[in-house]
């Protein structure tokens, strides 16, 4: 969509509107009539200092692309949010010009809508002039900053006082998919009634009656919703997000969601026991290497799974396998009786790691898209439910996580697995540990997996800037102060405390007794017909979720309610069983024992996980994060025209300048509390995949990576294309696939939209590349070289006159003729192990 043309029609319908209502008369029309008229001054102030710079970035950022086939960036991001906000405000611009003469129009309505678009605009301006500053500061070619200083610590300072409410109100999703704004305006509703009771109740359930109650509020008042939304994702501890997030994993909403997903023979949770085994060395499968069980923090202790079979197959009604499940407290999800049919072992099997920022979820939350996938790939998949953080910090998951996979393949003949190819499956956190479970296993000398597909996987968990992670500020699932809670847990530097009197036990909300409902029902009820009849103490009757959430700095470390049935003595809890990252660079073979009982002898003498941040730091030969070592003069030339140096003549050291002299963003009136210390354990290549040596990144298997596409503000988005380029540069297989239009998370969304179900089918079809993929040819596996290319993904041109008059009925039906041309747009990819023809779900999608 052409520039120039999107910014003269802001200009036209906000000039025509202020025109109009500049002669309105006195009193409350007139008030509102003004408020209108400098909200339509200021938007348009605010679009002729972003015009210039909307201009130049895009004429750099396919520069940072994957390659020309996959348009996915940080900066496309950026771009593209700033049009979608300016076409909803000339949509809501032309909306009051079609009806300002109507009896029936509301002038204070329509101000207050536009308010709250150029507050988000003013932010959106704020972020493009980091953004800026991020292009002055990088080399070139990359998309993070790669130190906590400078600019990254001015975003985390930025992030911390400037106002986000704008992004949580009425403008909540404006840059997704049609399809999926309400269940986030659902989301955005249900997360605040929940906080405004959290922790009042001590049970689950009272929170949830309480909640009901409260959410009204919220649903008719989106600027009071989005006011409170952004004081809970700034100021409430971990354990609130484990607790809400957790909300699926109760019996009643996962009963509902198991009555419309796919019906399975097979449903079973698993619970391993610590036991070492020993598992054939690749190099030479004379001589085994022993596999210990996981031991980090809270000792050995059983690995938690879940097995999951659209048939019922030879093995998984074995006696072996059924002394190991455990029992859930429902119905059992297995085929059992002397004429069920078994079906012979399937030659594949999925190995799955949920997502849930390394703190919150299970394979629960997980299944229907898991039940979907065993049905069409006609393959059982195994769910592991690692612990989780803050209780079990890195790298307690990754331990279990690896552990499953050797037991995996040790036991094949219990999954109804022939043991042949094996796929890593997981999102966002899960993908991580896909990537590092790989390389543990090559550190091991194990069996590898056949292949990897991570669905925007974290490969970074360093407060290192980059442009999609500056448009945390206004994601709606995954808020920048959110996200840093869950890494600091799971790194273990912010264990987060939750005073045992005030535990919700969300999980046991169902298990209530009738008594139990209608008591908290009624308690419930009175607390929110109080907060209506005393609305002058609002404040005090209604407790804060921030003030009552926030624990002391100095409180103590958490202590395990319960001491694991498999205790050890205290020095013995550390983990021995990874190689040291020095070590691991040598050459493969002085990382293969002779024997096991060698194995055993010196794995012993080996640093641990955590001690591999304490040698010393690789060199930049090693870790090849910049990725463009000879650098284009044009290409530095058109760099130059958008990126910008820090504002000079900064003189107070504590708080700088950020941004131009005559400009300034909005501020909350609370800051965000956010954790501007680091701890080097983030930096741990199996914490942060993609500052792995490419020593360690030469023996993955190929990976398969689906993103979000172009228009989303994920996070991760650069983290993804990143590590893509890293392992593309050494000479690895990987591929990259984006998904437009959809929220991080849309894996857990699939039963939402249609737009959702596509997107967990092309990870579905991911995997069975992986496994219907020949081994590829070693030179099959070298990538062509892709010529720079100055063009923009192609788009119907239209001439600038045509463009100006473009109205938002025209974009909704481009938008619903992509729906019917089948749902969330597909950007194909072409990988290093050759050209994957499309599948069936995208071949509909690529015009002819």
């Amino acid at each position: 969509m052409d520039t120039k043309a999107v910014f003269t029609a802001l200009y036209d319908v906000c000039e025509e509107n202020a025109a109009f209502f500049s002669g309105a008369t006195k009193g409350q029309a007139g008030d509102a009539a003004q408020r209108l008229v400098d909200a339509m001054t200021t938007i348009q102030e605010h679009a002729r200092s972003l015009e210039p710079v909307i201009s130049g970035f895009a004429a750099i950022y396919h520069h940072f692309d994957f390659d020309p086939h996959i348009p996915a960036n940080g900066y496309r991001s950026l771009v593209k949010v700033v049009r979608c906000c300016l076409l909803h405000i000339i949509h809501k611009g032309r909306y009051i010009t079609s009806n300002r003469r109507s009896i029936f129009f509301r002038v204070s309505h329509s101000a207050t809508e536009m308010e709250v678009y150029c507050s988000a605009l003013c932010q959106l301006r704020a972020l493009l002039y980091l953004a800026q500053r991020l292009l002055h500061d990088n080399s070139q070619g990359n998309l993070f900053f790669q130190e906590e200083s400078g600019i990254s610590q001015s975003f985390l300072r930025e992030y911390a006082s400037m106002h986000k409410g704008c992004f949580y109100g009425r403008c909540v999703g404006f840059q997704f998919t049609p399809a999926i704004r309400p269940f986030l305006q659902s989301i955005a509703i249900s997360l605040v009634a929940f906080g405004d009771n959290y922790k009042k109740h001590q049970s689950g359930i009272g929170v949830a009656a309480s909640s009901l109650l409260t959410s009204g509020k919220y649903a008719i008042d989106p600027d009071l919703r989005g006011q409170e939304y952004e004081r809970i994702t700034q100021n409430l501890d971990v354990h609130f997000w484990k607790t809400f997030w957790n909300i699926t994993e109760t019996e009643v909403l996962s009963s509902l969601v198991s009555m419309t997903a796919t019906q399975v023979k097979v449903n079973r949770a698993l619970s391993v026991p610590p036991m070492p085994f020993d598992l054939p060395l690749v190099a030479d499968p004379t001589h085994t290497v022993t596999v210990s069980p996981p031991a980090a923090h809270i000792g050995p202790g059983p690995v938690q799974m879940r097995l999951i079979s659209y048939e019922l197959r030879e093995g998984q009604d074995s006696e072996k396998l059924l002394a190991l499940c455990r029992s859930e407290g429902g119905p059992i999800s297995l085929s059992l009786g002397l004429k069920t049919k078994r079906s012979p072992p399937s030659p594949w099997l999925v190995l799955h790691f949920h997502g849930g920022g390394f703190v919150a979820q299970t394979s629960k939350s997980h299944e229907p898209y898991l039940r979907s996938w065993s049905q069409d790939l006609n393959a059982p998949i195994l769910s592991v439910d690692y612990s989780l953080a803050p209780e079990a910090p890195f790298p307690r998951a990754l331990e279990e996580c690896f552990y499953a996979y050797c037991w995996a393949i040790k036991n094949h003949n219990l999954l109804g697995w022939t043991g042949e190819r094996v796929c890593l499956a997981g999102d966002s956190a899960g993908g991580n540990l896909c990537v590092t479970v790989s390389m543990r296993a090559a550190a091991h000398g194990v069996r590898m997996p056949d292949g990897i597909v991570a669905a925007y996987p974290a490969t970074l968990l360093t407060v290192y800037a980059s442009p999609s992670r500056l448009l945390s500020l206004m994601d709606p699932l995954l808020p920048l102060s959110v996200l840093a809670r869950c890494l600091s847990a799971y790194a273990g530097t912010d264990p987060q405390v939750e005073k045992q009197v005030e535990k919700v036990s969300t999980l046991s909300i169902v298990r209530r007794d009738t008594a139990l409902l209608l008591r908290d029902f009624k308690q419930g009820a009175s607390n929110w017909i109080h907060s209506l009849l005393d609305r002058g103490s609002a404040d005090s009757v209604r407790k804060s979720v921030s003030e009552a959430s926030l624990t002391s700095p100095h409180a103590d470390p958490p202590v395990s309610g319960k001491e694991s049935e498999y205790s050890l003595e205290k020095g013995s809890l550390k983990s021995q069983t990874c190689q040291d990252l020095g070590t691991h660079a040598n050459s493969g073979a002085s990382n293969v024992q002779k024997n096991a009982n060698h194995l055993s002898t010196t794995t012993a003498n080996h640093n641990s996980i955590l001690d591999i941040t304490l040698t010393p730091e690789s060199k930049p030969e090693d870790v090849s994060f910049f990725l463009c070592k000879e650098v284009d003069p044009s290409v530095s030339e058109s760099f130059s025209f958008v990126a910008i140096p820090p504002p000079g003549g900064q003189e107070d050291s504590e708080n700088p300048r950020e941004f131009p002299e005559g400009f300034e963003p909005l501020r909350s009136e609370q800051l965000a509390e956010m954790n501007m210390q680091s701890s080097p354990i983030v930096r741990n290549p199996y914490m942060s995949p993609l500052l792995a040596p490419d020593s360690m990144l030469k023996g993955l298997p190929p990976v398969h990576i689906v993103l979000r596409g172009n228009i989303d503000l994920d996070p991760m988005l650069d983290d993804s294309v990143m590590f893509a380029k890293r392992l593309r540069n050494i000479g690895q297989p990987v591929t990259l696939c984006a998904v437009d239009d959809l929220p991080h998370g849309f894996l857990s969304l699939s039963q939402l939209s249609r737009e959702t179900r596509e997107a967990a089918n092309i990870c579905m079809e991911r995997i069975r590349d992986v496994f219907t993929m020949k081994d590829p040819p070693p030179e099959m596996r070298m990538h062509r070289k892709l010529e720079r290319t100055n063009q923009k993904p192609s788009a119907t041109k239209r001439d600038h006159t045509q463009l100006s008059q473009v109205t938002v009925q025209e974009k909704e039906e481009e938008e619903e003729e992509e729906e019917e041309g089948g749902g969330a747009s597909v950007v194909h990819e072409e990988g290093l192990t050759g050209f994957y023809p499309p599948t069936k779900v995208e071949a509909e999608k690529i015009p002819a």
